[in-house]
């Protein structure tokens, strides 16, 4: 693995922008760009359609592992494969972001999903997005962020994402399943999200996607 001095490690909550934000820091930089919350969606997206008991965490990790994980940039789309079928809208779904938290707190399925995410890193210069990148994945990056956004703007953008894609919601309940999902991933024992020491914050709750991009890039060129 390369040293980590060109890694950016870019972590936050549901609906911070972090997808949107880091794809486009990586194309800044020329980076690659690794979207490590696709990989925990294809994990369960695959359970699901295997029909895996989701209260089994030996099951899901064995499924997690028995699965070929494939994900590419295609005239700037990340296309998300497994055992070579796209999945990258199937990922997206309700269900599956209803049912992620039993994969992402699964110790066996994140040990698995995290060396192939250090592989990756070590590939060469990545933008690496996530909940866990600063903390755990890559503790050594030498740039981190912690991209946070306030509940009621996360729950906006995260409507507008499902609205543009024909998907009906319920404002209310939509705000209260990102709140909880955000309670779980605060406080689960394996690997909780958490702000690292040295990771500057970044509010994007006020600022363009134009202007979050910036401000990290501005970060990169400096610490890197």
């Amino acid at each position: 693995m390369n040293s980590l001095t060109q890694i950016i490690a870019i972590d936050g909550p549901a609906g911070a922008g972090k997808s949107t934000v880091a794809r486009k820091v990586a194309e800044a930089m020329n980076f690659a760009f690794l979207d490590t919350g696709a990989m925990y969606r294809a994990a369960t997206w695959w359970a699901l359609e295997q029909r895996i008991d989701l209260d089994d965490p030996v099951a899901l990790a064995e499924a997690t592992r028995s699965m070929q994980l494939d994900l590419n940039e295609e005239e700037g789309v990340l296309r998300v494969r497994v055992n070579g079928h796209d999945i990258t809208d199937a990922i997206r779904t309700p269900e599956v972001t209803r049912q992620i938290y039993r994969l992402d707190q699964n110790a066996q399925v994140r040990e698995h999903l995290v060396e192939l995410q250090r592989v990756f890193g070590g590939r060469g210069p990545t933008v690496a997005e996530g909940r866990d990148m600063g903390t755990v994945v890559f503790p050594k990056a030498r740039c981190k962020v912690f991209l946070d956004a306030s509940l009621d703007e996360r729950t906006r953008r995260r409507a507008a994402e499902l609205a543009a894609k024909g998907v009906a919601i319920d404002l209310d309940a939509l705000k209260a399943e990102i709140h909880e999902r955000d309670e779980k991933t605060r406080t689960r024992a394996v690997a909780p999200l958490r702000r690292a020491d040295d990771a500057a914050l970044v509010d994007t709750t006020r600022l363009t996607i134009e202007q979050a991009v910036d401000a990290i890039v501005h970060l990169a060129r400096t610490r890197l």
